[in-house]
């Protein structure tokens, strides 16, 4: 085992599988540069060839990604940050992730989408939207969501793996987290989620950089005499349901956090989830936690109000308690 952090991690799992699979290759912008330290190195190792950095064109490189997908290929998209896929959204809704389907199965679209959200980097409100949910909404994708450089390391390899358009999204407050990262091979399944802390009185299901917060927010509620389970979906589409409703019958009490706009959310959909399939367990209201509904602003005095946190996670906690 080694420490990394990670985007450390994320490096590990994109250089293994460009070593292992002559058809994995890159495509993006500034990828030369490995500006965020995902993709340090690999230009000089792999060269143009594999590396390919491309003009600022989202909708143009991810359409020549759903092409060289049929053709065998398996691309790893980078776009430097998630909200720079809006443009590049009806590639992806409209044609790469309805073609398994149109086709009758005949065709598969092996392509990875790598989103960073940059919320809470004082990125302003034009690229730091997380936009996970939006493809968790649209049928065709899966929706990987990593919290630490051990869960980041082996979804991004069984993402790229995948047969299916796989969207990786990741949070810019995540990059620099440290964890134990095995030096042997390994995979993390696509579709099993995580219990990262054990606990009996509330259940916590929090994604990416969130998962860190309740980790920390469980922390200090246990000085309380406060007992939390932390669940880590690590996929978000599809979603370890069986894992949550386990984890809500025993504890009865339910909050969920992502960083991502409260409505119409990954978190709408779990509080949803426990109402459906396990409102006999539920002891309190369904708490969520996410961002505010306004664009994220640029002065980080003002973004720290908007995004979720520690505190605003450990308020909810002691809410469903009363």
């Amino acid at each position: 085992m080694s420490q990394k952090m990670f985007v450390q991690a994320i490096n590990e799992a994109l250089r293994e599988e460009l070593r292992r699979d002559p058809n994995v290759f890159m495509m993006g912008e500034n990828l030369e540069l490995g500006m965020f330290g995902a993709e340090a190195g690999l230009y000089e190792e792999f060269g143009f060839e594999r590396i390919r950095y491309t003009p600022i064109s989202e909708a143009g490189f991810t359409g020549l990604a759903t092409g060289a997908s049929l053709l065998g290929m398996r691309p790893v998209v980078e776009y430097g940050a998630a909200s720079f896929m809006y443009v590049a959204a009806d590639q992806m809704i409209s044609v790469a992730g309805r073609l398994r389907y149109a086709t009758g199965g005949d065709v598969c679209v092996p392509v990875t989408y790598l989103a960073m959200s940059m919320g809470g980097g004082g990125a302003g409100p034009q690229h730091s939207d997380n936009i996970c949910s939006l493809f968790v909404h649209y049928p065709g994708f899966k929706v990987v969501y990593p919290s630490t450089p051990y869960d980041a390391k082996g979804l991004l390899k069984s993402a790229i793996r995948d047969d299916n358009p796989v969207v990786f999204a990741y949070d810019i407050r995540s990059a620099m987290v440290k964890g134990e990262v095995p030096d042997e091979e390994y995979l993390v399944p696509i579709g099993k989620g995580d219990i990262k802390r054990e606990g009996k009185d509330v259940t916590v299901v929090a994604a990416g950089s969130t998962n860190t917060m309740a980790l920390e927010a469980a922390d200090e509620l246990a000085k309380e005499g406060i007992s939390v389970e932390v669940v880590d979906p690590r996929t978000i589409k599809p979603l370890d349901k069986e894992l949550i409703l386990s984890s809500l019958e025993k504890t009865g009490r339910l909050v969920v956090c992502l960083d991502d706009y409260r409505d119409s959310s990954f978190a709408s959909d779990v509080a949803a989830i426990a109402a459906d399939e396990g409102f006999k367990f539920l002891k309190a209201p369904v708490k969520r936690v996410a961002r505010a509904q306004v664009p994220p602003p640029y002065t980080t005095v003002l973004e720290r109000e908007v995004m979720p946190d520690k505190d605003k996670i450990a308020r909810a906690i002691r809410e469903v308690l009363q």
